[in-house]
C-alpha cells in the first residue's frame, strides 16, 4: 500500500520542519507559532490548525511557520502501560529513564500512563521536551511473588497501608500485582485475598486514586473486577461473565498485546520447575486474540499499552496499534492509542486553547495502521520535537 494517499483535493503531503538548506526551522524553538494543514482524526475532515504558546489555536496566528500540508494529524499518542525508570533488573539511572522517555516521544507517544516504576520520575515533569506522565507509584506485590527489585513488597495485612502510600506517590493511579506463580501450587494464583483487595481498592478510591492490576490468569481478574477495580492489565484470563461486568462498570483493559507474544518464552523458562504454570501460560497465549477480541466486542474500554520497560523495548506503540487493529479495526485501534485514551486519562481534545500535543503522518493511518510506526512530525507542547523530514 502506498504511503502517500493524499486527502481529496489536498495534493501530496509536504513537511517543512527543516528549511531547504537542511537547517532547523523556527518550528523547533519553544514558543514559535506553527501552522498545520491536513486531515484531523477522528473527525476525518481537512483542517487548518495553529499553535501558539504551546496551545492549539483554531484561528490564524500571525507569523506562524507552516510545518505540514496535506498530512494526517492525530492527537498525541498514549502508551497506557509503560514503565519509565524500570529495567530488567529494577531501577535504572535517570539518564536511562530519560532515554526511555525520548524513545517513546519520538515514536509519537506524548502521554504515558506509567504502570509502576521503582524510581521517582517527577523530575520529568520539569522537562518541556519529554512526554507527559501519569504515574501509578510503585508496583505492589507480595515478597517473592513478583519480579525481584520491581515492587513495594508487603503481606496482605499491610496492603491497605501500602495502597495509601502509593496513591500519594502516584498521579491518581495505584498498581497491584494481581497474580504470579505460587510455588506451592506450581501455577498462577492471586496474591491477595479477595476481601483484602476490595478494602484496599476502597481505600484508594477514598484517596481519589484509581486502581489497576497485572492479571494473567483467571482467578485474579474475576476477584478484582468484582472487588471494584478500575483497570486490568493484560487480561488473558478473562471469561464471558467478567467481560460483561467490565463492560457494565466501564473497567478499562490494557491488553499489552506486544507483551503477550512473550508468553511462550515465559512458559519455556518455567517449564522445568513449574510444568503446570508453563502449560497454563501456553493456553492463555493460544486464546489471547479470542479473549481480547471478546472484550472489544462486548464494549469494554480497551486502550493501547506496550508494557515497555523491564525487558520490553520502548517506542513500540505503533506495533501495539497494528495488533489492536487486527482485533478491532484501524479506527478502533487509533482511538485506543489516541483520542479515546486521552479522554480516559483526562487530557483535553483538539480544541482551541488545548495542549498542542500532536503527531503527524504522511499517509492515512486508517488505511494502514502501520503508518503509525513512522511519524513524520511530533509536536509536543507546541514545538516540533521530532521530524522524519
Amino acid at each position: 500500500m502506498s504511503h502517500h494517499h493524499a486527502p481529496p483535493g489536498l495534493g501530496e503531503p509536504e513537511f517543512f520542519a527543516h528549511d531547504h538548506g537542511g537547517r532547523e526551522s523556527p518550528s523547533t524553538r519553544p514558543g514559535y507559532p506553527l501552522h498545520l494543514q491536513g486531515v484531523l482524526l477522528p473527525e476525518g475532515e481537512p483542517r487548518d490548525l495553529w499553535v501558539a504558546d504551546g496551545l492549539i489555536r483554531t484561528e490564524p496566528v500571525p507569523d506562524a511557520v507552516t510545518v505540514c500540508q496535506g498530512a494526517w494529524i492525530l492527537p498525541g499518542l498514549v502508551d497506557a502501560h509503560c514503565h519509565i525508570g524500570l529495567g530488567a533488573n529494577g531501577a535504572v539511572p535517570d539518564e536511562v529513564a530519560e532515554a526511555q522517555a525520548l524513545t517513546d516521544r519520538d515514536a509519537g507517544t506524548l502521554l504515558i500512563r506509567d504502570a509502576g516504576s521503582p524510581i521517582d520520575t517527577h523530575w520529568i515533569d520539569e522537562r518541556e521536551d519529554l512526554p507527559r506522565i501519569i504515574r501509578a507509584g510503585r508496583h505492589i506485590a507480595r515478597p517473592k511473588r513478583y519480579i525481584r527489585n520491581y515492587a513495594a513488597e508487603v503481606e496482605p495485612e499491610e496492603l491497605i497501608a501500602e495502597v495509601a502510600r502509593q496513591a500519594v506517590r502516584g498521579d491518581g493511579w495505584v498498581k497491584l500485582v494481581g497474580d504470579w506463580i505460587d510455588r506451592d501450587r506450581g501455577d498462577l494464583a492471586p496474591l491477595w485475598p479477595a476481601e483484602v483487595a476490595a478494602a484496599a481498592i476502597e481505600r484508594a478510591h477514598q484517596l481519589g486514586a484509581r486502581v489497576t492490576a497485572h492479571c494473567f490468569g483467571e482467578e485474579s481478574v474475576q476477584q478484582l473486577v468484582r472487588a471494584g477495580i478500575d483497570g486490568i492489565e493484560h487480561g488473558t484470563g478473562l471469561d464471558a461473565a467478567t467481560i460483561e461486568l467490565m463492560a457494565e462498570r466501564r473497567v478499562a483493559l490494557v491488553p499489552t498485546l506486544v507483551n503477550l507474544e512473550n508468553f511462550p518464552a515465559f512458559a519455556d523458562a518455567g517449564e522445568a520447575k513449574f510444568p503446570a504454570y508453563a502449560a497454563h501460560m501456553r493456553t492463555l497465549h493460544a486464546r489471547r486474540f479470542e479473549t481480547i477480541g471478546a472484550a472489544i466486542e462486548a464494549g469494554v474500554p480497551v486502550f493501547a499499552g506496550t508494557d515497555a520497560g523491564g525487558s520490553i523495548s520502548h517506542g513500540l506503540v505503533g506495533t501495539e496499534i497494528g495488533m489492536l487493529a487486527k482485533l478491532g479495526g484501524a479506527e478502533f485501534a487509533l482511538g485506543a492509542a489516541s483520542w479515546r485514551a486521552r479522554e480516559w486519562l483526562g487530557a483535553p481534545p483538539v480544541v482551541d486553547g488545548a495542549w498542542a500535543d500532536l503527531v503527524v503522518y504522511a499517509a492515512d493511518p486508517r488505511l494502514d495502521p502501520g503508518v503509525t510506526r513512522h511519524p513524520s512530525l511530533v509536536i509536543l507542547r507546541g514545538r516540533v520535537v521530532a521530524s522524519a523530514h
